[in-house]
């Protein structure tokens, strides 16, 4: 994050809470919007995204209450439109020369800097791990790579979880230099960044901002002998096979978040994140609606005009027997509560069954005289009637 993204953002709006709220009230409201926004409920929402790194970003700061005491005091002297540089008094405590705030904050000039003589530094510095007092040329931890990778899976196994192998190649610290980058383990300390790894950039006006610096690549060290296998960047591409748990209750196109399990970090940093798009097979059985299952299964017409009892197959498990009503008509869907997919609480949904009345190609002597008996029985009754009175009547 640069000092300019930084003093414009106002994360107390990120978080809907006011600047005087309290740490309890933070926590409160960043825990209710990090669920309605979190990635995992919102698959392939790129907004909710970008709004959930956004929260994140304001409790980071919030938070912590060095940060936040930091972050107050750099808004109080340039957010809000509270900087206004120029000569003149009678603007209030913010309202002084653009020289005099410099002078006091780099060592020269007069003392109105609003009591910061310490220099920006001292109130940037723990916010964004430079400048100020106390860094020196300590390198940083650096966090490793988010990874994407892709599965397919049954549709059995979408339902009820699975554990799958998966092989992934990413950057990990080079096995040959130990992650040093020098072939002999002895990098020495960038002298550009003093090993910061980052160097200021002027942007006129005082202000400077911050990049990666451009002779270690952002590392803080540089290679004075470079490793053959990294060419001195201390990372080497690796590739490994993990076991992966599926959570039961996929869908098709889902985008899963692991935690930790990318690669891995450098000078003790956490590892990255994988990220795992799931593929799902369709079943030549059973299908799938939110966390219900549909299953159709036919059945004869004397059953659906008589009623009767119709084995069910579930997925997995044993059949089930279901009460067919008398009249039963085409098309009509019953519910077998707890025989569908899992939820994220752990509890099932129904399986949905779809009655398709089977209408026989070929037909025995007896079955015909049968059905010809029965016409005979109902000619007078019409199915058609009301259609066409209705019609009439439009």
């Amino acid at each position: 994050m640069s000092t300019k993204d930084f003093i414009e953002k106002d994360y107390y709006k990120v978080l809907g809470v006011p600047k005087d709220a309290t740490e309890a009230e933070i926590k409160k409201a960043y825990r209710k919007l990090a669920r309605e926004f979190h990635p995992d409920a919102n698959t392939g929402n790129a907004k909710a995204e970008e709004r959930f790194k956004e929260i994140s970003e304001a409790n980071d700061i919030l938070g912590d209450p060095k940060k936040r005491k930091e972050y107050d005091e750099a808004r109080a002297l340039f957010g809000n439109g509270g900087f206004r540089p120029g000569p003149g008094a009678g603007g209030g405590s913010f309202n002084f020369d653009l020289g005099d705030l410099f002078g006091g904050a780099q060592g020269g000039g007069g003392g109105q800097a609003g009591g910061f003589g310490g220099g920006l530094g001292d109130v940037f510095g723990g916010l964004f791990n430079r400048g100020g007092a106390g860094t020196g040329t300590r390198t940083q931890p650096r966090r490793g790579q988010d990874i994407d990778t892709e599965v397919t899976l049954t549709f059995t196994e979408a339902i009820e979880g699975a554990t799958v192998p998966l092989r992934m190649s990413s950057q990990s610290p080079c096995k040959a230099c130990s992650g040093t980058g020098d072939k002999n383990g002895t990098p020495r300390v960038c002298p550009t960044c003093v090993g910061t790894g980052q160097v200021a950039r002027g942007t006129g006006g005082g202000f400077s901002l911050t990049d990666p610096c451009p002779d270690c690549k952002g590392r803080g060290l540089i290679a004075e002998h470079p490793c053959m296998e990294c060419k001195g960047s201390g990372r080497a591409k690796s590739s490994r096979t993990m076991q992966v748990r599926i959570p039961a209750g996929v869908t098709d196109g889902q985008r899963i978040r692991l935690r930790g399990k990318g690669a891995p970090g450098e000078r003790g940093g956490p590892a990255g994140d994988l990220y795992v798009l799931v593929h799902v097979d369709k079943h030549p059985v059973f299908g799938r609606k939110d966390d219900n299952l549909t299953v159709t299964v036919p059945v004869t017409f004397t059953e659906a005009a008589l009623g009767g009892e119709i084995r069910v197959p579930t997925l997995g498990g044993p059949s089930l027997t279901l009460k067919l009503p008398p009249g039963t008509p085409n098309g009509r869907t019953m519910r077998a509560r707890g025989k569908g997919a899992v939820r994220k609480d752990g509890t099932r949904g129904d399986l949905l069954v779809t009655v398709e009345v089977s209408v026989p190609k070929d037909l025995s002597g007896k079955a015909r005289d049968a059905l010809e008996a029965y016409r005979e029985a109902t000619a007078d009754e019409d199915p058609r009637a009301e259609l066409f009175e209705a019609a009439k009547g439009a």
